[in-house]
């Protein structure tokens, strides 16, 4: 049985405290994610897992994070990157993440399969975020003021979908401050009251981990972060393909 969930959240009124979008569910029966119990087709009841919101930069960085992470938590995968600039390359991106869960949850029991959030695209909103920070440096504050604005909007998704815990595929990258990310996770997990996973995922070879994943699954891989002030290419990413 193959479950695929596709969420479309768009923004919400804080004082609202619901998720608004449609889910579609295929051949899943009676499915309740918001519950403490899940019933599949065939009317069994199973103890739901964990639930952990990812918020996934891509689909490439997601492979190895989800692999790390699947034991013992149901994991909603949640694509929320305003940052890319280029509305094309937005939706190849989102592509090769959907083409990862469906390929993943191909193998997977009901109650293992990954679900996706699809976030609103709001490039104007990160232009709006940053504007000042056009010419720093890369890893500097314009990248701490987009990781808070993505990191902010997977705290709001989680705790109005009554997630367990939420974190980020970000510190999966060699380029990323890993400190600094989970500074900002756990100051937003307490603001949001939803616990806030904190990891370096590129530890433990993580990072070449999701360089093999990817080139299992097919998936495109992109060179840059997406946002029009980033650097075009990675010397790390060459050495490392």
């Amino acid at each position: 049985m193959i479950v695929t969930r596709v969420y479309s959240i768009i923004n919400c009124m804080d004082d609202e405290k619901r998720a608004c979008g449609v889910e579609n569910t295929i051949n899943a029966g009676n499915v309740r994610t918001g519950g403490v119990f899940e019933r599949f087709a065939g009317g069994e009841e199973a103890v739901a897992k964990q639930r952990l919101l990812l918020h996934s930069c891509c689909g490439p960085c997601s492979t190895a994070v989800v692999e790390r992470l699947a034991q013992g938590r149901r994991i909603a995968v949640f694509f929320y990157n305003p940052n890319i600039t280029d509305k094309e390359e937005y939706e190849r991106r989102k592509g090769a993440q959907l083409d990862f869960i469906e390929q993943y949850n191909r193998f997977k029991s009901a109650e293992d399969t990954l679900d996706f959030i699809e976030g609103a695209y709001e490039p104007l909103l990160f232009e709006e975020a940053v504007r000042g920070f056009e010419d720093a440096p890369e890893g500097g504050p314009r990248c701490l003021v987009c990781f808070r604005l993505r990191l902010e909007k997977a705290a709001e998704t989680a705790a109005i979908g009554s997630f367990d815990s939420f974190a980020t595929t970000l510190t999966v990258s060699p380029h990323k401050d890993c400190e600094a990310i989970t500074r900002i996770g756990m100051r937003l997990g307490m603001r949001y009251h939803v616990a806030y996973h904190a990891e370096d995922f590129k530890k433990k070879n993580g990072y070449r981990r999701s360089v093999e994943l990817s080139k299992k699954y097919g998936l495109y891989r992109q060179n840059s972060c997406g946002c029009c002030f980033a650097g075009k290419k990675s010397a790390f990413d060459d050495e490392i393909r």
